[in-house]
């Protein structure tokens, strides 16, 4: 009975495990130095997956039912191990188990702000955060890229290793999607949906993993853009940038003389009727008694370049600069240029003044 019982305890006979933690992905049997004998049952449970692996390389994989552990149902370990006939003696191998329920509410988010090149803004910073539902979709490639070898692969030590992959994948998928930051801030409830056709397929070749719901509860841009934001939405009733600089001319007249930015806007106003009313004169005078001629255009004010900054034509109307920027963007106001600055000149301020 004694070489019976020391038998029994050098075989394993039954391979099962229950997960009662509610947060473990992938769980190594404890084979404590045994063998799998010939024939031995192989227990897993619905919402598990079971994983030979024999001298680090993948063998059989198996879903949930009870299996019975022979030469016919596990091929690759008999290839594996060389067994020229059939299994007839015991083996050792890990058998790895995981979870492939789907994992829910766990949080993402980024440590640090993504970069994104959008058409209105140019480079844009973006923070974002939100949650995410997942489950293992490829045992093999995440137990390879994911877990390793940890004997017992817990959530949270999922979420510290895949946080900045997840980071990484959110931001090529934001940029592939080339969604304009305008939108990204005001619709991000539509965003996650838009952009899990993009991640999935990153996360199942790279990860083995499938997100069934990825949500994003906010996005953030800096004070500038948010700026840009608010008054494209204030200028929404006006109509384009063209109309929006006299809208904002004309309420710096209703202040009057008192404010700089009434002064400005009646300066604006005096120079485009002055340039009107002179070129209907050169016209008539061009058009009078033969002999005279018409005459010449008058010299610039003394001591006002001929150049202007967008600071100084914001200056000039009234307006803020960001305006004056995004009129140049537009085409509205005609301007140059030169590598990262802008200059405009006195006949393009006079032509967008022009009715």
């Amino acid at each position: 009975m004694a070489i019976i019982d020391f038998l029994k305890k050098q075989f394993i006979d039954i391979i099962e495990w229950t997960d009662d933690s509610r947060d473990t992905l992938s769980f190594r049997f404890p084979d404590e130095d045994k063998e799998i004998k010939n024939g031995a049952q192989l227990i897993v449970r619905e919402s598990q997956a079971a994983q030979f692996v024999y001298l680090g390389e993948f063998g059989d994989s198996f879903g949930p039912g009870k299996h019975t552990l022979t030469t016919d149902n596990i091929p690759i370990l008999t290839n594996l191990k060389s067994w020229k006939y059939a299994l007839e003696s015991p083996f050792k191998a890990d058998v790895y188990y995981v979870v492939t329920r789907v994992f829910t509410g766990n949080k993402w988010g980024t440590a640090n702000p993504v970069m994104m090149r959008d058409a209105d803004f140019g480079i844009v910073r973006l923070r974002a955060y939100g949650t995410y539902d997942f489950r293992i979709s490829d045992v093999k490639k995440f137990l390879k890229e994911v877990a390793g070898t940890d004997h017992h692969f817990r959530l949270d030590e999922f979420a510290d290793t895949m946080r900045s992959r997840l980071v990484s994948v959110f931001s090529d998928a934001l940029a592939e999607a080339k969604i304009p930051a305008l939108d990204v801030a005001a619709r991000y409830a539509e965003l996650g949906e838009a952009l899990l056709p993009l991640i999935n397929p990153i996360l199942a070749a790279k990860y083995g993993l499938t997100m069934t719901s990825f949500v994003v509860e906010n996005v953030s841009v800096p004070p500038e853009v948010e700026q840009a934001i608010d008054k494209r939405s204030s200028m929404a009733a006006v109509g384009n940038l063209n109309d929006y600089v006299k809208f904002q001319m004309a309420q710096g007249m209703e202040k009057g003389g008192a404010g700089a930015g009434g002064m400005a806007a009646e300066m604006a106003v005096g120079m485009a009727m002055a340039q009107q009313m002179m070129n209907q004169s050169g016209g008539l005078m061009a058009q009078g008694t033969p002999g005279i001629a018409a005459p010449a255009a008058p010299a610039a004010a003394a001591g006002t370049p001929e150049l202007f900054t967008p600071a100084q034509v914001a200056q000039l109307l009234g307006v803020a600069e960001t305006d004056v920027t995004a009129s140049l963007e537009a085409g509205d106001l005609k301007g140059k240029r030169i590598g990262t600055q802008w200059r405009i000149t006195r006949a393009a301020v006079d032509a967008f003044l022009a009715p």
